[in-house]
Order: C-alpha cells, then sequence, then structure tokens
C-alpha cells in the first residue's frame, strides 16, 4: 500500500471521529432534556448554541489552519473535541450545559474546517476528485452514533460514561493516524482572524453552499412535519421521510466522486440542484407518501455533493489560502443552515408549507444557475479530473 493511500485512509478515520462525536451528543439530547427538565422551546433555545458556536470558530479556525497548518490544528483539535464531549456528560446545571454546547460547536466546526483542508491535500495527490467520500464517511459516521447511543440508552448508561467511551475511541484513532497526515511546508503568517470579505468567485461558490445547506435544513428539520401535516402519513412512517433523506445524502456521496471525475465537478453541480428542485416539487405536487419519500430521497442525492464540491472548488482559490477560503465559504454556506428552516415556517405561517417548499425547490434550482454563469475557476472544474493517483510522499 503506497503512502497516498495510507494517508487517504488515515484522513478517513478521524472523519469519522467527528461524525462519531457529534451523533453521540446528538444521541442523548432527550436524556439531557429530561435530566434538566427543559420545555421543547427551552431545549430549542439551548439547541442554538450548537450554530453559535461554530459561527464564532469559524474565523479561528481559518486563521489557525493558515498560521499553524491543518495537521497540528487537527491533532490539538482532535483532543479538545474529545474533552468538549465529555465536558457535556459532567455539567450541573443549564448555564453549564449551555456553555459546553457552544464549546463542542466551535471545536466541531475548528475539526471541519482542518479536515477539509487536509483532504484537499490528500485530492491534490490523488488529482481527482475525492472530497465527497469524506464526508461520506462523516455521515455513515451519524447512523453507527446513533446506534450506538441506542445501545447505550438501553443498557442504561449515564451520557458522561457513553462519552468516555466516544472519547477512548477518538484518542485511538488520532493515535493511529496522525503521523500519517500531511504537513505543509508553507504557513501564512496569520494575519489576524479571518473576518475578510470574500472576492467575486469565493462569494459565488459561497452562495452554492448556501444554498445546498438551506435544502439540508429543510429536510433536517421539516421533512417529519411535512410528512404528518400535509401528506397525513402515520406516525410510524413519518420518520421515513428524514432516514431516506439522510441515506440518500451518505451514500450519494460515495459515488458523487466518481461522477464528478467522469463528468466534472460543474456538471455534478448542476445535477445536484436539479434533483432538489425536482424532488421538492415531486412532493409538492403529489403530496402523497410514496411520492414525497421519492422526492425526499432525490433531495438527498442532490445535497450529497454541494458543500463537498463547493469546498474543493474554494480550496484552489488564487486568492487566500485553503484554510481561509473554507472558512469564508463555510461562513456564508452556514447562514442557509441557520436561515433555511425559519424561513420555512415563515412562509408557511403566511401560506402553507407546500408553498414553502416549492420556494425551497427554487432555491434548490439556483444551485444550476450560480454554476453554469461562465467564471474562470468555474471554467478549470468543467473538465474531468485526470484519474491519475500520485504516489509522492
Amino acid at each position: 500500500m503506497n503512502l497516498l493511500r495510507k494517508r487517504r485512509i488515515a484522513l478517513s478515520g478521524l472523519f469519522f471521529l467527528a461524525g462519531l462525536s457529534f451523533a453521540s451528543w446528538a444521541s442523548r439530547i432527550p436524556d439531557f432534556q429530561q435530566l434538566f427538565d427543559l420545555s421543547e422551546g427551552q431545549l430549542g433555545t439551548l439547541l442554538l448554541g450548537m450554530p453559535l458556536g461554530s459561527l464564532i470558530a469559524l474565523p479561528l479556525a481559518g486563521w489557525a489552519v493558515d498560521k499553524y497548518g491543518s495537521r497540528t490544528v487537527i491533532i490539538v483539535g482532535s483532543m479538545f473535541y474529545a474533552v468538549s464531549l465529555l465536558s457535556l456528560g459532567y455539567t450541573m446545571s443549564v448555564f453549564q450545559l449551555g456553555a459546553a454546547v457552544i464549546i463542542f460547536g466551535m471545536m466541531g466546526n475548528i475539526m471541519n474546517i482542518s479536515l477539509n483542508t487536509q483532504a484537499l491535500l490528500v485530492e491534490d495527490g490523488y488529482q481527482r476528485s475525492i472530497l465527497a467520500s469524506f464526508h461520506g464517511l462523516w455521515s455513515l459516521a451519524g447512523f453507527a452514533g446513533a446506534g450506538i447511543g441506542a445501545l447505550m440508552i438501553k443498557l442504561k448508561w449515564e451520557p458522561k460514561l457513553h462519552y468516555w467511551v466516544v472519547a477512548g475511541i477518538m484518542i485511538l484513532i488520532l493515535l493511529s493516524a496522525y503521523r500519517l497526515l500531511f504537513k505543509e511546508e508553507k504557513k501564512g503568517s496569520g494575519g489576524g482572524l479571518v473576518l475578510k470579505k470574500p472576492d467575486a468567485i469565493l462569494l459565488r461558490v459561497g452562495l452554492v453552499g448556501f444554498f445546498g445547506m438551506m435544502c439540508e435544513g429543510c429536510m433536517f428539520d421539516w421533512s417529519g412535519v411535512y410528512l404528518k401535516k400535509v401528506v397525513m402519513a402515520g406516525a410510524d412512517l413519518v420518520p421515513l421521510g428524514y432516514v431516506t433523506f439522510m441515506a440518500a445524502m451518505a451514500s450519494g456521496r460515495f459515488f458523487s466522486d466518481t461522477l464528478a471525475n467522469r463528468w466534472s465537478k460543474i456538471v455534478m453541480l448542476r445535477i445536484s440542484g436539479g434533483l432538489i428542485g425536482l424532488g421538492l416539487i415531486l412532493a409538492v405536487a403529489v403530496p402523497t407518501f410514496w411520492a414525497a419519500v421519492t422526492g425526499f430521497l432525490l433531495v438527498g442525492f442532490g445535497t450529497a455533493s454541494v458543500i463537498p464540491l463547493s469546498y474543493s472548488i474554494a480550496g484552489r482559490s488564487k486568492m487566500y489560502s485553503p484554510g481561509i477560503a473554507l472558512a469564508l465559504v463555510s461562513t456564508i454556506s452556514f447562514f442557509g443552515f441557520l436561515l433555511g428552516p425559519p424561513l420555512i415556517g415563515f412562509i408557511a405561517e403566511i401560506f402553507n408549507l407546500q408553498v414553502s417548499f416549492t420556494v425551497i425547490a427554487l432555491m434548490g434550482t439556483c444551485i444550476t444557475l450560480l454554476v453554469s454563469i461562465k467564471t474562470q475557476i468555474f471554467d478549470a472544474h468543467k473538465t474531468p479530473a485526470t484519474k491519475k493517483v500520485s504516489t509522492s510522499s
């Protein structure tokens, strides 16, 4: 096995542990709600700490990766991510839990930026698109984390014991992987926290991610509500909409790289926007259970490659280093995830959920429009990548 292949496997393990950590927290949220006797509104407020922490961390993450290199940030960040996960299990008040959730969100996004920067180095070695497969492992880890969480609940283990097991797994993976990570030859001077203005190219790539994450947020928060209130599905069938979407998005990331290498990244993004729009329109036009679930399946396949390919394009920015470029694009994209679900609720309050989903369908098709406008950096990604694997270290 050549060194580049070993690097890819090592980094895959780190992406998996990042997804496992997030899913481990998410799987025990009901336990924290019960422990602190939180109402639905109080829980919703508490959960805002995660995106808040993520936004706070974005400029810090870009600066740290630019100044110290992604390898160093991954190593240090992984240890702090494990500690922040453990701290959730030892909180004694709602205030402590809220602070711990913010810190956990910060560490999660620091890992996100540093891991994706490292993935760009591995992708450059392969000279073809492979970034989506890393994101697929993150998604796969979500299912694994949910399964482990269900087992821990069945065994009646407290969250802190559950998190010790996960933290142990994280440290083992880190010890096995860190020696194989790329060490960047050139590091930036930092130049302070990343509060820079994106150039026109990064702004457009960020908008692609914005619309993609807006559609993801729609599915995460509203797919079940749509099946229940519009389709009138039974309680036992309502979760299938979300599960179908997640399964399609996770599996789609494992073959979207192959298609991007065959057809090009831009063609894949055009198809992705089309699938998102088609899937949501199908769910709106034919509000029956199987039509809606089929539509959510298409949305899952459509969103699968949007963020990985956006990151891959952004990382080749000629104006900023990969770490800063990813931080800028992530910041713009993340606002789509934050604004999407409330926008759906606002429109549904005035009209109905079907109108809301139609609006989100239009947002999805904007991805196709954005990548179809002629731009030099996009032109560079309009042809399939060379399918050649470098064995250099």
